[in-house]
């Protein structure tokens, strides 16, 4: 009997063993969903990027007059991808006039940003869509995945935009951004499958303070180094997610020497996914989760 107990306790300890040295999940994360083939930022693309792979949905959110959590690119309406209910058009010079911040959601929603034809993406399938609001989109994502029998339940990385000296006009306070983002969450009870991400340092430096079990994820956008990012930003994040042109092995090499994550955007590309993917990095954020998946 002792012997039996013995080699049970061994065998155990080797699956244990296997499963703690396992090689972490390389994180693809479908931005805006799959805005490669589908409407940016819209339930469709969310789901799309499942379909095609996505392990995580990539989107960012604001603020409208009433409060509520709008999954959008920009505060306003982009010219490039919008249609006002009146047919108003909406030009590069007067889109920061359709400001989402000072309309209530009711207005916000007959808004099309669908059917407009995007140059960038020429494969996106076109069709009549609104801007949701970010628990509707959860909410219709974690029903979808229910329905699907070997579909693992996605992580959500949801991005504060918040522009630069653009408090009280297109945004609320950074305070009160995040505490708003973080009811939703806590509704849905997401906080093990969320990430806030930010390329505003307040906002994140807030979600530390306030929620520091909720990872975050700094984004990098200009030719800066690795350690004053991090100096101005007060902590280690969870993640560090820079721009494409600005990773390289020694970036790499600091992240994880910090124990930092990287995530680079926005690689499209079966070269650069190869590229990035050689390096060493923890996974990508992409407009084409199906490209990536295929050559994973």
């Amino acid at each position: 009997m002792k012997k039996f107990t013995i080699s049970v306790f061994v065998l155990a300890l080797s699956v244990f063993s296997v499963y703690a040295q396992k090689k972490p999940i390389f994180e693809i994360q479908g931005n805006r969903g799959a805005r490669g083939l589908m409407p940016e930022n819209t339930i469709p693309s969310m789901i799309k990027a499942l379909e095609n792979g996505a392990t995580t949905l990539k989107m960012e959110v604001v603020i409208s007059k009433d409060k509520q959590v709008v999954v959008s690119q920009e505060p306003y309406f982009n010219h490039a991808i919008s249609i006002s209910p009146n047919g108003e058009e909406i030009t590069l010079k007067n889109e920061k006039k359709f400001n989402i911040y000072k309309m209530d959601y009711e207005e916000v929603k007959h808004f099309d940003v669908g059917s407009k034809p995007n140059p960038r993406f020429p494969q996106q399938e076109k069709f009549r869509v609104e801007k949701p609001l970010l628990g509707n989109l959860i909410d219709k994502v974690e029903l979808f995945v229910s329905k699907k029998k070997r579909m693992a339940k996605p992580h959500y990385n949801i991005e504060t935009k918040l522009i630069r000296k653009g408090d009280g006009e297109f945004q609320p306070s950074p305070a009160e951004y995040v505490e708003l983002v973080m009811d939703i969450i806590k509704a849905k009870k997401l906080e093990g499958r969320v990430t806030i991400h930010s390329f505003d340092i307040r906002s994140l430096q807030y979600l530390h303070e306030k929620y520091p079990h909720i990872p975050t994820s700094l984004g990098i956008d200009e030719k800066e180094d690795f350690e004053n990012n991090i100096k101005a930003l007060g902590f280690n994040p969870t993640i560090y997610s820079p721009y494409l042109p600005l990773v390289g092995k020694g970036l790499v090499d600091k992240c994880h020497a910090a124990g930092i994550k990287i995530i680079p955007w926005t690689v499209n590309t079966l070269k650069d996914f190869s590229y990035v993917k050689n390096l060493g990095v923890d996974g990508i954020v992409t407009d084409y989760p199906n490209l990536i998946t295929e050559m994973k």
